[in-house]
């Protein structure tokens, strides 16, 4: 499978795992907690073979730049979580970052 596959479904683990571990309400849904567990463990097992290919800075990168855009455009619709423009303006830096990385790596 192409690295760049691993990177992707490493985010969508990352990403499910957080979510995850936002319904478990701090464990106290011990069963939403499990899972999240589970998607982080399986995300570990993605991230690595990416890195075997694409540098580790890049992988690192666009791995976190990614989940953290993700991550807060699914906290503002799902958990109703809000953002100012400053920490909009923040992640869309990310997200250019993580563009730019991709972009600039040797395929």
């Amino acid at each position: 499978m192409n690295a760049w596959v691993f990177l992707g479904i490493a985010i969508v683990l990352e990403v499910s795992g957080t979510i995850l571990l936002k319904l478990s309400n701090g464990f106290e849904k011990w069963q939403w907690g499990v899972l999240s567990i589970l998607c982080y463990s399986a995300c570990f097992w993605m991230l690595a073979p990416a890195m075997k290919v694409i540098p580790v800075g890049i992988v690192y990168a666009i791995w976190s730049g990614v989940g953290i855009v993700a991550i807060s455009i699914i906290g503002i619709f799902a958990f109703d979580e809000r953002l100012s423009a400053l920490q909009f303006a923040f992640i869309g830096m990310i997200l250019i970052g993580a563009i730019g990385l991709n972009l600039t790596v040797q395929h």
